[in-house]
């Protein structure tokens, strides 16, 4: 932990979202006594907080794509010597320090928003409406923070000042406790403007209030189903229930009509999917009315990429226009064929958020087997996959932001183009996690997210709300959080035991068990035990054999 915090002592202030992130100049040389002074100064503190949410170098940095491959929804697949990514999705490591880029990168988001918490009385800001707003989004990002390494590590160690600490790990009561106090702070200070297209260009990708009150039902939620309390510190459910409701009534944010319209590759007219459906993006933009927050990507040679969908591409196909619109990628995450078999095939999201390419509709002649292929299912989840574009001279680029071809960069590659936002937190998610604790709406929100995918009302029960969010949000990150929080872990052994698989072209089965004894955490770097001076214990699970992959 002496690593961690000393390291963070040196604030390298970089930029996190919007268009012009790329343009902050440098800040390394300044300090505290002289910075912030300004209300502009303050912002791009705020600016290199977001900043950590993206891991341009590995995929072992995102939530997202951890989560994903520890759940029962996706497959680590890769290449043959992607073996870190099939130790993942078996609960298992290959070294010792395998999954702390997500912790370096956090704790690092800490120490700027401990920074920016601690220097707010030495700026000179123009209005209190000023302050509010960057203390607020600074406590909502601590939260969020928090949260994220909660969820990926167990208990972790409590730090809210800038300034170095050996700290053990908190306990979940104190973790929890902090993180929603940080959220009821942010949801009083931020505005209570409503959503609308104009605000959503001018601040996209910045928290607000209905992102600290869907956080705060998330949050809620998962510490009191799996650690089966009542209540989170002093947070109860009728406050949560409470602010879910004034998201849903006085946000703005609204469902889309379409639910595929949330996802690039309704972009291209010329996939016969979208032109046969009539299927318009909405985009990245303020239109985007359903995204309450999200980890924006813009940038080049590897900066603001989004590595995850990068991930999840097809690998190395021979000709990829014959693939169009789908994209290069490594092969990672093929979806589980149990979930697709699962699915009502009525509903519209089963074919709008999986890619059979099997499916002669699809018109996609993808190759099997490409560069050592492991764990192929001939299905990829739609939601989160390079997506191509086209320039007027027909050549191919990867997607880039907003799908227009005039902004790709000189000598950028498919690695380096793929900008897609990732929609951390949606208006679908907010109306499902209002009916599962009981609100008095509860029926008319669950009502509303199956009306959209054309289905009929169901009662209001947890099995039937378990269901919903499964085919509502899957392929999203949160699949694995819900069962966990659930305690419904056996899902990830029953849904990929003896599953049907090609390994390098060939016939395989695959066998996943999810190991209890890990509590489903991820384990403690050895490098942060031992810097510790043995402060910092490890995670249950995650010493012994038992523990290393072997393949």
């Amino acid at each position: 932990m002496k690593k961690i915090i000393g390291f963070l002592a040196i604030i390298i202030l970089m930029s996190g979202c919007g268009e012009s992130f790329l343009d902050t100049e440098n800040l390394t040389k300044k300090d505290s006594q002289s910075f912030p002074k300004k209300p502009g100064d303050a912002e791009q503190v705020l600016t290199s907080v977001y900043r950590q949410l993206i891991e341009p170098d590995d995929p072992k940095g995102s939530v997202f794509m951890l989560s994903e491959i520890m759940s029962d929804e996706r497959f680590g697949a890769g290449g043959l010597d992607d073996r870190f990514i099939r130790a993942l999705a078996t609960f298992r490591k290959i070294g010792e320090n395998d999954y702390g880029t997500l912790w370096s990168n956090y704790y690092s988001g800490i120490y700027r928003v401990n920074f920016l918490i601690s220097s707010l009385d030495n700026v000179n800001w123009d209005s209190e409406e000023q302050r509010n707003r960057i203390e607020g989004e600074a406590y909502f990002m601590r939260a969020y923070f928090y949260f994220d390494l909660a969820r990926i590590y167990g208990t972790v160690p409590l730090v809210t000042e800038p300034t170095p600490q050996n700290n053990p790990k908190a306990s979940a009561e104190e973790l929890f406790a902090q993180i929603g106090t940080d959220l009821k702070i942010a949801i009083e200070k931020l505005p209570t403007t409503p959503y609308t297209v104009a605000w959503g260009n001018a601040n996209l990708g910045h928290a607000t209030k209905w992102a600290a009150e869907g956080i705060m039902a998330r949050a809620f939620l998962f510490y009191t189903g799996y650690y089966k309390q009542t209540t989170m510190g002093d947070i109860t459910k009728e406050q949560v229930i409470g602010w879910v409701d004034d998201c849903v009534g006085h946000s703005g944010h609204t469902l889309l009509p379409d639910f595929r319209s949330l996802w690039p590759y309704s972009y291209s007219q010329e996939y016969p999917y979208a032109k046969d459906n009539s299927l318009h993006y909405v985009g990245e933009d303020g239109a985007n009315t359903e995204a309450v927050f999200v980890h924006r990507h813009f940038g080049w040679n590897y900066l603001g990429r989004n590595l995850e969908v990068l991930f999840f591409g097809f690998r190395y196909q021979d000709n990829y226009a014959d693939c169009f619109p789908f994209g290069q990628g490594w092969g990672g995450g093929t979806v589980n064929p149990n979930t697709f078999a699962a699915w009502n095939v009525n509903d519209i999201r089963r074919k709008g958020s999986i890619l059979d390419v099997r499916d002669a509709s699809e018109d996609v002649n993808y190759q099997v087997g490409k560069e050592s292929q492991m764990e192929d299912t001939y299905l990829f989840a739609k939601k989160y996959i390079p997506i191509n574009v086209k320039r007027e001279d027909g050549s191919i680029l990867a997607y880039i932001k907003d799908m227009r071809p005039e902004y790709a960069f000189p000598g950028l590659d498919y690695q380096s183009e793929n900008m897609q936002d990732y929609i951390s937190l949606r208006f679908a998610d907010i109306l499902l996690m209002g009916a599962e604790l009981g609100s008095s709406q509860a029926q008319n929100y669950l009502d509303r997210v199956r009306s959209r995918a054309g289905l009929p009302s169901v009662p209001v029960t947890l099995d039937n709300i378990k269901s919903e969010r499964r085919w509502e949000l899957a392929f999203e990150g949160l699949r694995y959080f819900d069962l966990l929080r659930w305690h419904d872990e056996n899902k990830i052994t029953e849904n990929q035991t003896n599953v049907d698989v090609l390994n390098i072209g060939k016939e395989a089965k695959l066998n996943v068990r999810f190991r209890p004894e890990t509590g489903g955490f991820l384990p403690i770097l050895l490098n942060q035990i031992e810097l510790s001076g043995g402060i910092l214990v490890q995670n249950p699970g995650w010493e012994g054999a038992d523990a290393i992959f072997s393949e």
